[in-house]
């Protein structure tokens, strides 16, 4: 007797999935590859090796990873604030969180870089108060990643801490656990996968940033200039194999990480009994 299904349609859905997989992932990527095989072994290796390109690696992948931290433990803090405290104007504050997501990316990158500037409203006084310069300089693209990534782990730490039963806490006080005694042993390990994946996501989405980024880097090479400006430097010289050549060793380089913060959430959730 052949199985039933509480849902209908499980041939169509998944030769829709199946097609949805095809069209929009599968041939870009194996079009990227294609493109990529038109270079000989030399020349990839002499696109790899190159200063100025491994240079923007170092810049995209360092300033990302730098700014997916902060922005997971900044997002954890506004995640905390907006579950476990009322305060005046949070549903206002809570939908400004979101507006990162509706902001074009160029808006958002003229505006940092205005306020970021030597003489901008806030660069000027951070210059004054600390001799540091944030615009047109690599601390220029962290800030810009923060404010693109910041959402991401928000919304992931948050629907967790609303779930988190707070008896825990309250049993953990009880057997004589201090404040940060139960964050370490009690809601730690609880929103810690949640977490990773914020920072994972904030990750994922600032690799691969152009439009906030531009505006506030400099966009000097070897100092400030990231991978997809170079990539978009390489189509504009029509050298489209290179340019394919560099976005599949970045595509590769980030699933490599991306891989890696997955398996370490598995590990999380395993060693926690989430699994």
């Amino acid at each position: 007797m052949p199985q039933s299904h509480i849902m209908p349609g499980f041939r169509p859905t998944l030769g829709f999935t199946l097609l949805y997989l095809t069209l929009i992932v599968l041939i870009p990527l194996s079009a990227l590859l294609l493109k990529t095989l038109q270079l000989s072994p030399e020349q990839f290796w002499a696109i790899l090796t190159n200063k100025r390109v491994l240079a923007s690696f170092q810049v995209s992948f360092g300033a990302s990873l730098l700014a997916a931290a902060i922005a997971a433990v900044l997002g954890f803090i506004i995640a905390w604030t907006l579950v476990r405290y009322p305060f005046p104007g949070k549903k206002l504050f809570d939908a400004i969180i979101d507006l990162p997501f509706a902001l074009p990316t160029a808006v958002a990158g003229i505006v940092l870089a205005t306020l970021y500037e030597p003489k901008g409203w806030i660069g000027q006084w951070i210059t004054q108060a600390f001799g540091v310069q944030i615009a047109y300089k690599p601390a220029g693209i962290v800030v810009a990643l923060i404010f693109i990534g910041l959402p991401f782990v928000v919304r992931t730490i948050e629907p967790v801490l609303q779930e988190f039963d707070s008896a825990m806490e309250e049993a953990a006080a009880s057997l004589g656990a201090n404040r940060w005694q139960a964050f370490l042993k009690v809601i730690l390990p609880n929103i810690l996968p949640s977490a990773i994946t914020g920072f994972a996501l904030a990750f994922a989405r600032s690799v691969g940033e152009y439009g906030s980024v531009i505006f506030i880097a400099g966009n000097m090479p070897y100092v400030s200039e990231v991978v997809p400006l170079l990539i978009i430097t390489k189509l504009e010289q029509y050298d489209y194999a290179g340019a394919t050549a560099i976005g599949l060793i970045m595509l590769l380089l980030s699933f490599l990480l991306l891989l890696i913060v997955n398996s370490l959430q598995w590990w999380i959730r395993r060693r926690s009994g989430q699994l």
